[in-house]
């Protein structure tokens, strides 16, 4: 830098050349991410116009008409339920798997690997098993329990199902997260806690806990923001002449059914705008309770 603050020749050939080098990049995110969340929130005070044309600007009437709806109180309601079900026990059990798997066992790199699987799985490939499994009438589940269950078409255990079907692909990510986290706590710690009597559980509740609660709340607050934001397993798991169907259908489902399937852009990008403050309502709570729960050794 000169003496008056002005740039050299070779400062500002390096400038030039960083900005290149990031240009990509943020022209990326302003295509991908920036302009598309503007146009939507723009779309949202619009109605479509005839034959698809053009949006009609309808000031707050689409949120008026979202926030009064029954089916979008309803479709939120089976989110929140699917997220209850899908981020507690997908948690719980990667947290488990990965204090198992962390131990020098047999087979333990085939072991990570058909847990983490279900991951890497097209989705469609993974629809179409759980619904072979689910059937009512040769599904291998009610054929190997001698049942009778309507897993997926009875309205009132059709969402349990859908959520053993997220707590199943998720799993294997929160393994792997937690291992990460596993392998970074000193081995002191527990040499210590057996040096003074604690057994094997007292030393996961007050050793390995406590120091994964970092790890374990940013894969909280992540699995929160991707399990209200399911769609593509409801889609493809649940068809449209399902009967049970409003009773497990997301709040991104139900922009789908609007935005695509009936063509009322604006309505659904309205949707999608309260989904949006509904998620950045839990975000900020879950950032303010951070400083209580996490543990920073």
């Amino acid at each position: 830098m000169g003496k008056k603050g002005k740039m050299s020749r070779a400062e500002k050939n390096e400038a030039m050349w960083g900005l290149l080098f990031v240009a990509p990049t943020m022209i990326g995110l302003f295509v991908l991410n920036f302009y598309p969340i503007v146009y939507t929130i723009y779309q949202s005070f619009c109605k479509t116009g005839d034959f698809g044309r053009g949006n009609v600007f309808v000031g707050l009437s689409n949120y008026e008409g979202v926030l009064t709806s029954s089916e979008f109180w309803g479709s939120l309601v089976n989110t929140v339920k699917y997220a209850l079900i899908e981020v507690p026990f997908g948690i719980a059990l990667g947290l488990l798997l990965a204090v198992f798997l962390n131990r020098k066992i047999a087979f333990r790199s085939g072991y990570r690997t058909i847990f983490f699987l279900p991951m890497v799985a097209a989705p469609a490939a993974v629809a179409m098993v759980w619904k072979f499994l689910y059937n009512q009438q040769f599904g291998l589940l009610n054929n190997l329990f001698g049942l009778n269950i309507a897993w997926i078409s009875d309205s009132n255990i059709a969402w349990i199902s859908i959520g053993v079907i997220g707590v199943w692909s998720i799993v294997g990510y929160n393994m792997i997260l937690f291992l990460s986290g596993l392998q970074e706590i000193p081995h002191d710690y527990y040499e210590a806690a057996m040096i003074d009597g604690a057994s094997g559980i007292q030393q996961f509740f007050h050793v390995t806990v406590p120091l994964l609660s970092a790890t374990t709340f940013f894969i909280l607050q992540t699995r929160i923001i991707g399990a209200l934001q399911v769609f593509d397993l409801i889609y493809m798991v649940m068809d449209t002449t399902n009967q049970a169907l409003s009773s497990v259908q997301s709040v991104v489902y139900l922009f789908y059914k609007y935005a695509f399937t009936n063509g009322n852009r604006g309505y659904g990008a309205a949707i999608v705008v309260c989904m949006l403050v509904f998620i950045m309502a839990i975000t900020f709570l879950l950032q303010r309770a951070e400083k209580k729960w996490v543990y920073y050794d």
